[in-house]
Order: structure tokens, then sequence, then C-alpha cells
């Protein structure tokens, strides 16, 4: 039925009965409320999985088939160059440099970075019905206590025990780990939690969430030199307080069996209860340590093994869907939170002629391309036709009004200010969804990008720091004395022409309306 509405409306009928069968046809599925999976990788870059870069060293099976029976995104972004605010920019619809919020969080970081009264993705999707699951890297912050009550992020933290007892591990010694903590996943919408707070093997703190508890917390004993991980240029890991519970290489094996086990468990006890399904990993983020059965699987090393055992991860999910019989109404989409990290990038580069980032210029961090345009791939059998590649813009903020079109929820105006729809775009309707994109990195240099037009509101990456050891760009810089860039990206992909001084007129509109977005607070409309 879906196809027959679909080319009718794109033949030659009047622009009126086409927009109110499509309005029909998404009004069926707000009705059928489809299951939603969210895969979300850390650090994947554009240029690491085949179907988007043709001489990647790594096989991508299953990502590869998922583009083929689905939609590719070419043009699709994260809301930051880094982990954190992006995770923000996903949950809420709105665009992070918003809240004046810098890097990343470590540790026992918090509070939560998402403020108390904004609704989130998933609390939106319970309104309407759905079970919620987080499974993973949480790193949105969230409140843990000391002993007498008082959140650890303003606590006084004890003289450190030695040179490694940083602050971040003081802060884990004065935890009072009975206590409940607050402003986690449990309490922005999703009804089951159990992953890590931050980074799983980076952050100080290796210990698992479950819900609002650590079930097991970390030995106070002695901080964790990781002596015993494997040793190779993607390792880098910090000291810290490691649970007996927590295995460095097995991590998102124990997240995808939580994954399975709740789909299993939903399926079977809420069978007509729609589910939405956040699977959030640790790969391909440093370091790179994949699991026992993918070491030696490819011939990129351990980073390229990391890779293709996120692949396996995709695969495993979409085949447990279709095991349980609900793959049919399930959208299932797969993304990265920012593009591959600057060390991953610079030595798989050496190591393996692996660029994760081809063809874009800059890594993560950084606002060019490779920072933060990242894969994108979608399926959803029966709505999204096979084999569909998408060359419109749209960003990961845009997931939050898109499952609002699908669900039948009415967007209110103080929420998800910087969200699109692309349920058109899904359903085969190619015509662009967004009149223009924001950009940002770690340290809120801002960009926008309107058509084939971008513009850097500043110069260089405005996230890593050109030159420095073991990290050069490329590109010889033809405008140094612009305090701005501007590129075409229809010409110019890889960003390796600044037409600032040959285009004012366009650089004093984009500059304008970036002005403008950012006093309005908002840039849906």
């Amino acid at each position: 039925m879906f196809k027959k509405m679909i080319k009718v409306c794109c033949s030659s009928l009047g622009r009126s009965m086409s927009l109110a069968l499509l309005l029909g046809a998404l009004s069926s599925f707000a009705a059928e409320k489809p299951n939603i999976v969210f895969i979300y990788a850390d650090d994947l870059g554009y240029g690491d999985v085949a179907c988007y870069n043709p001489e990647s060293k790594v096989p991508t099976p299953n990502l590869d088939r998922l583009a083929k029976e689905g939609i590719r995104f070419t043009d699709a972004h994260s809301p930051s160059t880094v982990c954190t605010p992006s995770r923000y920019g996903v949950m809420t619809g709105r665009m992070p440099f918003r809240n004046g919020q810098k890097g990343v969080f470590l540790g026992v970081d918090g509070p939560c970075l998402i403020e108390a009264e904004r609704l989130t993705l998933p609390e939106m999707l319970q309104q309407r019905g759905y079970t919620t699951a987080l499974f993973g890297k949480w790193h949105l912050g969230m409140t843990f206590q000391t002993t007498d009550g008082t959140p650890v992020y303003e606590a006084k933290l004890p003289p450190p025990k030695s040179k490694l007892d940083k602050a971040g591990t003081r802060r884990i010694r004065v935890v009072d780990f009975s206590k409940r903590i607050t402003d986690g996943p449990v309490d922005q919408g999703f009804d089951q939690f159990y992953g890590t707070v931050c980074c799983p093997t980076t952050d100080w703190l290796y210990a698992f969430v479950e819900n609002d508890r650590v079930p097991v917390p970390p030995s106070m004993a002695q901080i964790s030199t990781h002596d015993a991980l494997p040793e190779h240029p993607y390792s880098v890991c910090r000291p810290g307080l490691v649970a007996p519970n927590f295995d460095f290489e097995e991590i998102d094996m124990i997240f995808l069996q939580k994954s399975k086990a709740f789909l299993r468990e939903h399926v079977k006890n809420q069978p007509n209860k729609p589910f939405f399904l956040f699977h959030s990993t640790q790969a391909v983020h440093l370091p790179s340590f994949p699991g026992r059965e993918f070491k030696g699987k490819t011939e990129a090393g351990p980073h390229g093994d990391f890779i293709f055992q996120f692949d396996h991860i995709v695969g495993e999910l979409e085949a447990t869907l279709k095991e349980l019989g609900v793959a049919d109404n399930t959208l299932i989409i797969v993304s990265s939170d920012n593009g591959p990290e600057v060390s991953t990038t610079f030595q798989m580069r050496q190591d393996h002629k692996h660029d994760g980032a081809r063809p874009l210029r800059g890594v993560k961090r950084d606002q060019w391309e490779g920072g933060h345009r990242v894969p994108f791939i979608a399926k959803w059998p029966g709505k999204i036709a096979p084999g569909s590649v998408c060359n419109q813009t749209i960003c990961q903020t845009d997931i939050m009004a898109t499952c609002a079109a699908m669900t039948g929820f009415d967007l209110p105006d103080n929420a998800a200010e910087d969200s699109f729809n692309f349920l058109p775009i899904l359903l085969g309707n190619d015509k662009p969804v967004r009149p223009y994109t924001l950009h940002q990195t770690n340290k809120l240099g801002l960009a926008i990008r309107r058509g084939d037009w971008k513009y850097l509101a500043h110069k260089g990456s405005a996230g890593n720091k050109y030159p420095k050891k073991g990290l050069k760009d490329p590109v010889k810089e033809l405008a140094p004395d612009a305090p701005g860039q501007l590129y075409n990206l229809a010409d110019d992909l890889g960003e390796t022409k600044n037409l600032y001084h040959q285009h004012p007129e366009i650089v004093k509109e984009l500059k304008a309306l970036l002005e403008e977005t950012k006093q309005n607070g908002r840039s849906r409309p």
C-alpha cells in the first residue's frame, strides 16, 4: 500500500493531491507506532565504513547490507565534534552550544547536561506508549553523592595518595555507592539502563551502572595502570579505579547481550507495545580493545578489528529483531557521535593505508567535515526503498522531530528547537527538509551550512591545534589573514579553497543568519 501511495505522489497528480496522500501515509505510520532501534557508534569515521569509502581496509558487511536494504545518507552530521555535546543534541533535538557547555564529561562528573525541565527523546516516546532502554555509554553526566548527600562535583577532595591519584580518581573516592545516582538515564526518560557513566574504557571509573546504582563498585585499594591489557598504538587509557566484574576487552559484547536480552524479554512480555532501544557502543573509541573473538579478524590491526566488531554488533541486533519477528515493524538507524579520533586516524593511515576520514578534511574535534560528517544508515522494511541514497543535509538533532512525526507527537515550541523532520525523505521524498544546518566544535566554535556554502566563524579548525607532534593538517591555508572561512562543498568537499575574500556577500549573509539563530535560540520555525 505504501509503495503505491508514493508512486501516486510522484506522478503527475496535482501538488494538493500528492500532499494529502503523503499526509495520510504519515498518519497511518503514527498509528502503527513502529519500534525504533538507534545504534550509536563512538568515533566511527565517514571513511571507516566500506559503503562510504571504497578504499576502506576494513570489511563492514553488515553495515553495507543495511545500506543496500535501506537508505544511506551522504551528508549527515553529528551535532558536535565530540561525544558529550553530540549526545545532548540527539537526546534533546537542540544544538548543544545553546547551553554553553564546553568539552566532555570525565569520570563521575555532573550534573547531567540536560536541563531538568527539557523534554528528551525517550520521554517523548514514553508519552507515546513506548518502552525505552539504553545500553552502553551515557556520557551526559549524572549526580553521585557523598555520605552526607553532597554532590561529588561539589565535594572537597581528599589529598592524593600517589602521583596517579588525580582529581578524577579522588572524586570517585568520595562517592557513597550505597546512594541512588540522580539525573541519569532513568531520570531522563529511559525505563532501563545498563552501561557506563562516560567513555567505558578511558574515564577513571571502570564500573557498570544499572539503572540508578553501581551494583559492583570499584576497588578503592589501588589505581590500576592496566598493565595486563594489550599494548599497541591504539591502547591508550587513563589509570583508574576498577570494579571486579569490569572486563575491558569484552565491554561491547556485554552491552550487546544486554540489548539482546531486553529485546527478547520485551517481545515475550509486551508483544503489542512498541519499544525504543538506544544501543550506545564503546566501539570504536580508543583504546581499541576488540573482543577476544575479533582479534586478528582483519588485516588492519586492532583498530580495524574493532571496527569489524562494531559491524558484527549491528548484524547481531538486526538478526535478533528478525528472530523475534519484529524486524518488519522496526526502524533501525546507525550513526556515529563524531568523526574518527586524531591518533587513530593518523596511525591507521601510516600502518594500514586506511583513512577513517576519507575523503574529508579534518578529524574528531575539527570543524571541517571530517569532524562531524558521519555515516548515517537507516532501514525500515516496506517503508524505505532498498538501495536508496540521499544527498540532502540532515543532523542527528533531527531524529527527535522525525520520531515525533512517526509517532504522532506534537512537539511544543520549547523543545527540539533545532530538529527537522526527515521522515518524508525516509518515505521517498528527496526534497530538502533543512533551510540551513549549524555545526559546532568541542570549544564552541560555530559554523553554518546553507546549500553548498559553509561558513566557519573562526580561523583554523576550532578544535584540534595544528600543527603539533603527530598532527599536521595536509591543507595549505590559502587565506591566512581571513578571520573566517567559506567553502563551496559542491566544488570543494575537501575544504581546500577558502573563498572568504572572493564572496564577501555570501559571508555577510551566512554570518547574519548565524547571529540570528543564536539570538532566536532556535532554527526550527
